[in-house]
């Protein structure tokens, strides 16, 4: 049970300080009240009493919880597994499953509840074989359509072991990192998991018996089903499960019986467990050792995720692998009978109005809030995954359309109670915005949209479930079925009751809809303004035109087409998109796809905090304009006054000139404008122009203020620099800049700086991934299934492979072609050429950007790789890619071994390139090229959805960062530990969510110096994102850095390199060498090193570290200095004192150019420099006592020594929200000259070093030393 509350209580005062509120409403107010209370009172231990043996089991609880979290427990107990079907009682009373604990009447600490075994219904019996098949191993491997190979894969139990799964020996003098190369490639070998080591059996086999279902005579009489057993002794057993347990019959596999067997044969158990624990001898000693061989791994790494959908690695094992044998089970097809019985296989629900019952439970307690965000969490990874599978069969044919006579893009389906349509332009919608382009845009801009409006969470205005997945080239929209919205309308009527019906023709204004999307555009900063319908008739909306509120049959308003909540980038639109002419040419250069560039609302927030600031300067300037005339005014009266007044008066009126009321200050975009809206009177036009005025100053600040700081901040080293695609996304989305504007920022980034020619490399290769995404999903989505494979595959081999083979042939099969005389096979004649040709034209007409000659660099082809199979959902089996003949030509001698890391029958393709002649009868392809179709093992869907945030989780993790930035550390660290509780709870442990939350709280932990509780978090962070996010997702590589930290502090070095190592190797994968931040990492690294004692390998970090940062920062920076004067000290220390007294003056001279001879850092390193040329005559001696002083210094408690690793877009100071250095800078000895006399003479300073807590450029620092 959950006893992470159990916290003592702190001292009253404190509980005192924090009032509760008095509106009602469950605030963080409320969080902190019960977070300081500790619900210490509530946990205690209670007594069970059982049935069967043991026949009874204590357990403790608190009374915050639900009945139902007290029966989970107690069947997840190793010695209970045999119940699933029983009720529990206290003093003979039944107990409410549905009620929370402390409502159970005479639940008290010591009370004995008796857990009574219920008679079986038919869904509890089939629940309870689910039950037991899992629990056995029984269950084989199951091919799930949605989850792909490998799916939600976890390497974390698996680092530092070899290709067998054993942990690797290394020399006495060797570390985890003595054979780390620095600047070769990445390497596939990091995303291969170690073979598994084989479960035990328990039975043969366990399924539902031939003799299924019972027939109507005895089905009256109590039975339920019929199994079928086969024992590990190969003893076969036919089952009857009945109301009152199971029993074997006397059935055979001709022979229908049903009745009991006689004894001695008879046996009967209420749990099949029991039973199988009496048939089988070996059953009991297999299972114990069974539950063994899975405790042996985190349960986090295999426990199924049911609150997200897990993260499918792009590289994956072959299908000879031991990972992905494929097994016998009769029982996988009977799965789906088992969990919805006969009647229904598919469970049917009714989307909608689950989403909206729930988004209408109370919400005043904060018990209310948890359970109802508890269960919106739940029901939206259920809708999710449910649209998503359907998604994937309308993609894929397999569902009939509602209206067959229409163009495909125009047809619609209904599976699962969930509708579906393509995002395309099928009824011309958006005929004069950019046709399927624009359809396609606003689909995605919908979801978006939606999500926004469900974390408003608004009372009463409801929106429908949406998904959008890119699945096969095909994008399909799926949506719970708003009531009504297929209803036939009286004449006269509209299908719409707000907005815009029919085109922009019709408007309809309902005024019910006024005060929910008031409230809405208040929150989304949107002008309340005016439209015109085709007769020239004014309607007041409060949201876009486009936006369309429609009043159920339920009698519910839901709002729908969320996608215009922003106003249009008309200075986008005006430059680069024109209307087509009547054959659909468009003006030169103004080719843009579509007119649906709307600015994101993180732009729009930005941008009313400049004008927020404005507005407050020029209140300001107003006051003083005031006071002074004020006091020109008062002047006369001074006289007469006495003095004392006078100087309270003048205090009073001083701290009233600094307050500013905001409450005038107001600030919202029009939407519509530039939306073809013919404002008629003059007072409209001249607002509307106002309004037109408004919108092109925030594309302005855009484009002239937001994307030129990104890049001055990268350029800095101020914020975590982007790893791949996905992080630079990311980075520009959170400062509100569109993708659209990659070649904007390419262009930016075309400077001599080092730091801005990697962002301009990596904006490229976005360019060209994405430009390959769109022309490969316009190929896949007018080929079957059969032969998406073979399209990827050739279009790969034109893309990445044409160094080695430039005239690759695309390996279809002849015979099934026939089959398909609507597909379009054009993709088989496509060239390298053709390819590279389309791809520009890409990234031209997207992005404005001309390529001329910038193409994937040598070397980055596996990044480009990766980037594409993410962006496609491509699975592709894990081996080595010859991208260059080079590398077939080597891919000869080292393919054997390469293949065979996975300890299994090899298939390497390059091989059997190598030896053509010898294979003339085979029927596998002949030529010698990159990717074959048998390369491609699965393309998985691409899903856009739209669930919401936990807004009370997030608030009680904001209360605890207050209160621990406000030094309250014991009330901070228990809402800390509350707001965990509360994230688990709400979205279950397996889910993106969490694992940030762990990701943030194991550093505010470890800053509150609870370091146990942070290295377990950081441990937990690592396995969670690896499963949610991807096992390089540049999230997971920083939470492999943060946990390197913390395992470093707790003083288990070895591990922390080994972690250290991982997370360099997924960086290489995922970037490539020498990424600019992984100077911070490498000089962990040389720390860590330095304290194991292990010098030589450190003087190598170190000096890595420092060519990267001669590279990226200029060899005359703050940074390079820095690196150089620790670099000194490693050489001092493997007695090299000629290096290092050359590299401390070379820090000397930077630091004495940059920031003047007076500054302490200069002093510094000069004194150090007067040491070390000493040092050098007596060298001896004296490198014997500056090593240990070096390594008093650097003691495992003085974490002062290793800087967390930034996160993409963040200050490190952000990140670990305390005060700790930044990315990727270093700092110097923080001694003065007389301690540094005593250090390196061997004594022992008096006071430790202070925490370093540098700067990024010398006027800051210098500012920070000086306070």
């Amino acid at each position: 049970m959950s006893t992470s509350n159990d916290a003592s209580k702190p001292d009253t005062n404190e509980s005192d300080a924090v009032q509760p509120t008095t509106n009602g409403d469950a605030t963080v107010e409320q969080a902190k009240e019960e977070a300081v209370n500790g619900h210490a009172d509530n946990i205690f231990q209670i007594t069970i009493k059982l049935p069967h043996a043991p026949y009874e089991h204590a357990i403790t609880i608190s009374t915050q919880e639900q009945v139902q979290d007290l029966r989970q427990a107690l069947i997840e107990t190793p010695q209970l597994f045999q119940y699933s079907c029983f009720h529990l009682e206290l003093d003979g009373q039944r107990v409410n499953d549905y009620v929370e604990l402390s409502e159970v009447p005479g639940l008290k600490p010591d009370a004995v509840l008796t857990l009574v075994e219920d008679p079986y219904t038919e869904k509890e019996a089939r629940m309870h074989v689910i039950r037991i098949r899992e629990l056995i191993g029984a269950a084989g491997d199951r091919t799930d359509a949605l989850h792909g190979i490998m799916a939600g894969l976890s390497l974390h139990d698996s680092v530092g072991l070899d290709e067998s799964g054993q942990a690797k020996e290394e020399e006495a003098d060797k570390t985890p990192l003595s054979d780390y190369d620095f600047m070769s490639g990445g390497s596939v070998k990091t995303l291969q998991v170690p073979a598994p080591e084989p479960a035990p059996k328990t039975v043969k086999s366990i399924s539902v018996s031939p003799w299924n279902p019972p027939p109507y005579h005895l089905r009256s009489k109590g039975h339920l089903l019929y199994l079928f057993l086969t024992t590990n002794e190969n003893e076969q057993h036919h089952i009857t499960a009945t109301v009152a347990g199971f029993y074997v019959n006397k059935s055979s596999n001709a022979k229908f019986d049903p009745s009991p067997r006689q004894a001695p044969k008879a046996h009967s158990a209420h749990s099949l467990l029991t039973l199988l624990e009496e048939l089988s001898p070996s059953f009991s000693s297999a299972f114990q050792t069974y539950l063994e061989h899975t405790q042996k791994k985190d349960p986090l790494t295999f426990f199924q995720l049911s609150n997200a959908i897990p993260a499918n690695p792009w590289l994956v094992p072959p299908p000879t692998s031991t990972h992905t044998t494929h097994q016998p089970d009769l029982a996988r097809t009977q799965e789906s009978y088992l969990i919805s019985g006969v009647e229904n296989t598919e469970t049917l629900r009714d989307w909608n109005e689950e989403f909206q019952s729930t988004r209408e439970m109370p919400k005043e307690a904060v018990q209310d809030r948890v359970f109802r965000e508890r269960l919106t969490s739940k029901l939206f990874a259920d809708y999710n995954d449910a649209a998503t599978r359907g998604a994937m069969l309308v993609a894929r044919g397999e569902i009939a359309p509602l209206n067959p006579t229409e163009a495909r893009d125009a047809q619609i389906f209904v599976y699962n109670n969930i509708f579906y349509s393509f995002g395309a332009d099928g009824v011309g919608t958006f005929g004069t915005e950019g046709g399927d382009e624009a359809a396609r845009v606003a689909v995605g801009k919908d979801v978006f949209g939606v999500r926004q409006v469900n974390n408003l969470d608004i009372p009463n205005l409801f929106t429908s479930g949406t998904v959008v997945v890119d699945y096969l080239g095909k994008r399909i929209v799926g949506q719970s079925i708003v009531p009504g919205i297929f209803k036939q309308r009286d004449p006269g009527e509209h299908q719409i009751d707000y907005g815009a019906v029919e085109g922009k023709e019709i408007v309809a204004d309902d005024k019910s809809f006024i005060p929910l999307f008031e409230q809405l555009s208040k929150a989304l900063r949107v002008k309340r303004h005016p439209v015109w319908d085709k007769d020239n008739v004014r309607h007041e909306l409060e949201g876009s035109v486009e936006t369309k509120g429609l009043i159920g049959t339920d009698g519910r308003r839901y709002a729908l087409d969320l996608y215009r909540l922003t106003p249009v980038d008309v200075s986008w639109i005006e430059e680069h998109w024109s209307e087509p002419g009547k054959n659909g040419e468009k003006e030169e250069g103004k080719d843009y796809p579509h007119r649906m560039s709307t600015l994101r609302p993180e732009l729009v927030e930005s941008f009313g905090r400049l004008k927020l600031r404005e507005y407050v300067k020029k209140e300001l300037e107003k006051k003083g304009e005031a006071s002074k005339q004020k006091e020109q005014k008062e002047a006369s009266d001074k006289k007469s006054e006495g003095e004392s007044d006078e100087v309270a008066k003048e205090e009073a009126e001083a701290a009233d000139q600094d307050r500013v009321d905001i409450s005038g200050f107001q600030y919202a975009l029009n939407p519509d404008v530039f939306c073809g809206q013919h404002p008629q009177t003059e007072e409209d036009k001249a607002e509307w122009a106002k309004d037109e005025a408004e919108v092109r100053a925030a594309c302005s600040h855009l484009l002239f203020e937001v994307l030129p700081r990104l890049v001055d901040e990268l350029k800095d080293g101020e914020v975590g620099f982007p790893m791949d695609g996905q992080s630079l996304s990311q980075l520009m989305h959170k400062r509100g800049i569109n993708i659209r504007y990659l070649g904007e920022l390419a262009e930016l980034s075309d400077k001599e700086d080092p730091r801005l020619q990697a962002l301009r490399r990596l904006v490229i290769q976005e360019m060209i991934a994405r430009g390959f995404k769109h022309f490969a999903n316009a190929k896949l989505r007018n080929v079957s299934a059969p032969f998406a494979a073979p399209c990827v595959a050739h279009l790969l081999n034109c893309l990445l492979g044409s160094e080695l083979n430039p005239k690759p042939v695309a390996e279809c099969d002849a015979d099934l072609k026939s089959l398909y005389p609507e597909n379009d096979f054009g993709f088989e004649k496509l060239t390298p050429e053709d390819v590279k040709k389309e791809v520009i034209a890409q990234v031209a007409l997207r992005y404005r950007y001309e390529l001329d000659g910038a193409w994937i660099e040598p070397g980055k082809q596996l990044q480009m790789l990766r980037e594409v199979a993410l962006k496609l959902g491509l699975q592709l089996e894990n081996k080595d890619y010859a991208f260059t003949k080079q590398a077939a030509t080597n891919g000869t001698s080292n393919a054997t071994p390469a293949s065979a890391t996975n300890g299994h029958i090899t298939s390497s393709k390059k091989k059997k390139g190598k030896t053509s002649p010898a294979r003339a009868a085979s029927p596998a392809p002949q030529t010698v090229q990159t990717f074959h179709a048998d390369d491609i093992l699965n393309i998985v869907p691409i899903v856009k959805e739209a669930s919401p945030k936990s807004l009370l989780a997030e608030e009680a993790l904001e209360a605890g960062r207050m209160s621990v930035a406000q030094d309250q550390k014991e009330l901070g660290q228990e809402l800390l530990m509350e707001s965990l509780t509360l994230h688990e709870q709400i979205y279950g442990v397996l889910h993106p969510e969490v694992a940030r939350v762990y990701h943030t709280l194991s550093n505010l932990l470890f800053n509150l110096d609870d370091k146990a509780a942070a290295l377990e978090l950081a441990h937990k962070a690592v396995i969670v994102s690896e499963r949610t996010l991807g096992l390089d997702h540049t999230e997971t590589v920083l939470a492999y850095l943060n946990l390197a930290l913390f395992e470093h502090a707790t003083g288990n070095g070895r591990a922390a390199l080994v972690y250290v190592k991982h997370a360099l190797e997924l960086w290489k994968v995922v970037y490539g060498p020498a990424h600019p931040d992984s100077i911070t990492t490498l000089n962990n690294a040389a720390v860590m090193l330095q304290s194991l004692k292990n010098y030589p390998e450190s003087k190598v970090w170190f000096e890595a570290s420092l060519s990267i940062c001669e590279e990226v920062s200029g060899k005359n920076s703050i940074n390079t200095a820095t690196l150089l004067f620790q670099t000194a000290q490693s050489l001092a220390l493997v007695k090299d004192m000629r290096g290092a007294v050359n590299r401390m003056r070379e820090s000397y001279n930077i630091f004495r150019e940059v920031l003047g001879a007076e500054d302490r850092n200069t002093k510094e390193a000069e004194g150090w420099l007067e040491q070390l040329t000493t040092s050098a005559v007596t060298q001896a001696k004296q490198t014997q006592a500056l090593a240990s002083g070096r390594l008093r210094r650097l003691q495992l408690g003085n974490r002062g020594a290793l800087r967390p690793q930034a996160a993409v877009g963040q200050t490190a100071h952000e990140t670990t929200t305390a005060n700790r250095p930044r990315s990727g800078t270093s700092r110097v000895d923080q001694r003065n000259i007389d301690e540094l006399m005593r250090y390196i003479e061997g004594e022992s300073p008096k006071k430790t070093p202070k925490k370093r807590t540098p700067a990024t450029n010398p006027k800051r620092r210098t500012q920070k030393a000086s306070s």
